[in-house]
């Protein structure tokens, strides 16, 4: 078994331990989101931060949610809400393509207290939760996540309550977000090919990430079936607050 492990860890300078880490997180993260609609992502680049190299940790990152979020689309497609798919992409194209630019310019402390603070309005905040955004919103919320989620990596949490604003029920939620979420980081992934970074040396060692998030999914998707819609929407304020919590604490421990 180690040598196998050895094989798959092979030029990424990660531990026998980091892997097994990575891999239950990367199990755990998915399932979390499929359950509740986000906050596995947050969990799983937390956890990459303490094993691998902070140039690495937002591409790999990406990879590994793309896979999460692809999984998650794939299971509950017929609940997508994908009118809104299109503004979003041109968008996060747009946005992606702007925060590439700027990468190296940009404190990623302002960035992450600026989401922080709109993730706690757009949560709490009565009127923008019962507003139902259309087109353009979602246009300018791809922009926005686009470019942020080149520096911060967890942009679900800024894309969450807009889906839960055009969800009827919690299945729409979870699936739209999870759609939305996969486009953004296929342009992400894109932008920082373009940048140069080598992706191939962690090509085994993501398949094991994908292949753990997927059986994540799956297992949570069971969940979210069982969950009643009441308990689901709080849950997924108190997740998107403690987020956001998270978040300004990042942003201070940058900033100060």
């Amino acid at each position: 078994m180690d040598a196998i492990i050895g094989l798959l860890i092979e030029g990424t300078d990660l531990s026998i331990l980091g892997f097994a880490a990575l891999g239950v997180v990367s199990f755990a993260g998915s399932f979390v989101t499929a359950a509740l609609g986000l906050g596995g992502g947050v969990l799983v680049l937390a956890t990459m931060a303490i094993f691998l190299p902070p140039i690495a940790l937002i591409p790999l990152h990406g990879v590994v949610q793309l896979g999460s979020n692809v999984g998650r689309t794939a299971l509950m497609m017929r609940d997508v809400l994908f009118k809104m798919v299109p503004a979003f992409a041109i968008g996060t194209l747009i946005g992606s393509a702007i925060g590439a630019n700027m990468f190296v310019a940009l404190p990623v402390g302002v960035l992450q207290l600026a989401l922080a603070l709109f993730v706690l309005y757009a949560t709490w905040a009565q009127k923008f939760r019962v507003a139902k955004p259309g087109r353009a919103k979602f246009g300018l919320l791809g922009l926005f996540s686009g470019f942020v989620t080149m520096f911060v990596g967890g942009s679900g949490p800024l894309i969450a309550p807009f889906a839960a604003a055009i969800g009827e029920d919690r299945k729409q939620v979870v699936a739209t977000h999870a759609a939305l979420m996969s486009i953004q980081h296929v342009f992400k992934l894109i932008a920082f090919g373009v940048l140069g970074f080598g992706f191939a040396p962690y090509l085994p060692f993501l398949a094991c990430m994908l292949a753990l998030g997927f059986a994540g999914t799956y297992a949570g998707r069971h969940v979210l079936h069982r969950l009643p819609e009441r308990q689901f929407r709080r849950g997924l304020q108190i997740i998107l607050t403690l987020l956001a919590i998270r978040l300004l604490y990042a942003a201070a421990e940058s900033l100060l």
